[in-house]
């Protein structure tokens, strides 16, 4: 039987990918997505993939959410963290609301759903969790205090929570995507946007596809020696 695996913010972007290469790779998928009700319909309804609506930073929804899913389709074996927001500010002007936010989502939210899942994947002895960082949580950026903070906090929540999982068969793993040709990458201003691909030693923005891959490998059953890691995909920008 497949195993299911639920990728949060997955239906659009790396998420998107990420749902659709593990569909591909032979696993279930049930996408989370926060607000967009006609994008979720078009995901799905292209795709074959439910898309459930819940807030991660909420941890009651979380855990209705999984309660939910379970119910419908069965346990979830793999957790993708894949949901984040950005909320871009120089200290001067970064308020604590935009610190929350970024915060309670981007990291907040690997606790809410692990906390969610962990149990079960305890009991049944397997699980896989890939929590998806970022170069910046690695080198920092400026006016991204609060982003880089969440994703740095992330790359240390898997070290962790690896430790934790390894004697239950459930291994916890990050990606550190670098700059990937996304819409919010593509609303950089070209002079900006051409820099940055300057920095990139393989001369190009990474695909989501690229990150999806690294999903695929850290999920599979026999990815089982592999935990507390962090895959780094930056083209070579950052080496860490």
């Amino acid at each position: 039987m497949a195993r299911l695996a639920l990728v949060t913010g997955g239906q659009r972007g790396i998420g998107a990918a990420i749902s659709e290469g593990l569909l591909a790779a032979g696993r279930k998928v049930v996408a989370n997505y926060a607000g967009n009700d006609a994008a979720a319909k078009e995901f799905t309804e292209r795709t074959g993939i439910p898309c459930v609506k819940f807030d991660v930073s909420d941890f009651e929804q979380c855990i209705e959410a999984v309660r939910k899913i379970e119910a419908e389709h069965g346990p979830i074996e793999i957790l993708v963290n894949n949901a984040g927001i950005t909320r871009d500010s120089v200290m001067k002007r970064l308020d604590r609301k935009m610190w929350d936010e970024v915060i309670d989502t981007n990291l907040g939210s690997c606790y809410n759903l692990c906390k969610a899942v962990w149990d079960g994947m305890s009991a049944r002895k397997f699980g896989r969790i890939v929590n998806i960082g970022s170069i910046n949580g690695q080198a920092g950026q400026y006016g991204q205090v609060n982003y880089a903070a969440a994703k740095s906090g992330i790359h240390g929540f898997t070290k962790a929570l690896a430790q934790e999982g390894a004697r239950a068969q459930i291994t916890v793993n990050a990606i550190a995507p670098g700059y990937v040709d996304t819409e919010m990458v593509r609303a950089v201003p070209p002079e900006v946007l051409e820099k940055i691909i300057a920095r990139i030693p393989r001369g190009r923005l990474g695909t989501a596809q690229d990150i999806a891959r690294g999903v695929v490998f850290l999920t599979a059953d026999d990815a089982d020696f592999v935990t507390g890691s962090t895959l780094s995909i930056n083209g070579g920008q950052h080496m860490y």
